[in-house]
């Protein structure tokens, strides 16, 4: 079945604790897996940033709204245990907890009164509202980098095939490759040896070097390409090169790489953007956002 929201989420989690007792988070979550009857595939499903599982971030949630509720308490680090409020919830047993119910606490109503992103998640009649607000955090992070990404790969394919060199030398550059912008500028577009485009140092030290194509192209990449750069890596006598272009490979040239002694390395459009943002090449920070957790260890007496 699919993984359960973090409101389908409450009332089990709640009818988990009605013993009484101190129940760890991972006991937690392992009741609420078998409860929901998910799959090991399920559990092991990550949030968009990939930093935690789903269900372990859906769980963790649902702790949070029904502690802020005061159904439940935390008497230690990644515990819960159910309040006299909570098992007053559970006598009326009650069908479905979710939002809206948790609404008629006055703890809960200052806490989605101090927190935006809360009230977005809580409109009106959203009673199975799948996200929790770091998801919503983070698929609105995702959804904005991809469209950055879209951005400048059509940006790049309308510039000149010059530009498209320099570009791979600022990459790289930022990478750690290249030794100098010197080296590294004289490095790109000039030689034109035997299907070889550039030459640049793997290290600082140029201890290795790698051997690279850089083509602004449109068009797919076939294995044919790949088999002319290869030859060329032979001819210079050298293990490892770097094939980059704006456009993608077809699936005979992925596999051809994947079947050769040298070591090539593929970077298609996608993947460069990427290697852009994530190196700061092209772009400008617009804002930034710190998202802080309590330290336990700090309270520990």
């Amino acid at each position: 079945m699919a993984i359960p929201s973090y409101q389908e989420i409450l009332l089990p989690l709640l009818d988990f604790t009605k013993d009484g007792k101190d129940h760890s988070m991972q006991e937690a979550e392992e009741y609420i897996a078998g409860y929901f009857k998910l799959s090991e595939a399920e559990r092991k499903e990550l949030i968009p940033s990939g930093r935690s599982f789903l269900i372990s971030n859906r769980v963790g949630w649902s702790r949070t709204y029904l502690k802020k509720a005061g159904l439940i308490d935390l008497p230690k680090r990644s515990y819960i245990k159910i309040t006299s409020r909570g098992l007053s919830v559970l006598q009326e047993n009650p069908s479905y907890i979710d939002v809206e119910y948790l609404r008629k606490f006055p703890e809960f109503l200052e806490f989605i009164g101090a927190n935006p992103v809360n009230n977005i998640i809580s409109a009106p009649h959203e009673k199975t509202n799948l996200q929790t607000p770091e998801e919503i955090l983070d698929a609105s992070y995702q959804h904005l980098r991809k469209n950055l990404a879209q951005e400048i790969l059509e940006k790049i394919k309308k510039l000149s095939p010059h530009f498209f060199e320099q570009l791979v030398v600022d990459l790289l550059l930022a990478m750690g490759y290249g030794g100098s912008r010197v080296d590294a500028g004289r490095a790109i577009g000039k030689s034109g040896d035997g299907g070889i485009d550039g030459i640049i140092d793997e290290d600082k030290l140029g201890l290795d070097v790698i051997y690279l194509q850089a083509k602004r192209w449109e068009s797919v990449v076939g294995s044919k390409e790949i088999r002319n750069f290869v030859g060329s890596l032979v001819g210079k006598k050298a293990n490892k090169g770097v094939f980059i272009t704006t456009s993608r490979y077809t699936k005979d040239a992925i596999d051809y790489t994947a079947g050769v002694h040298h070591k090539v390395i593929l970077i298609d459009g996608e993947k460069l953007v990427e290697l852009m943002i994530d190196h700061n090449v092209g772009v400008a920070k617009d804002r930034s956002y710190e998202i802080k957790k309590i330290d336990y260890d700090y309270f520990e007496e």
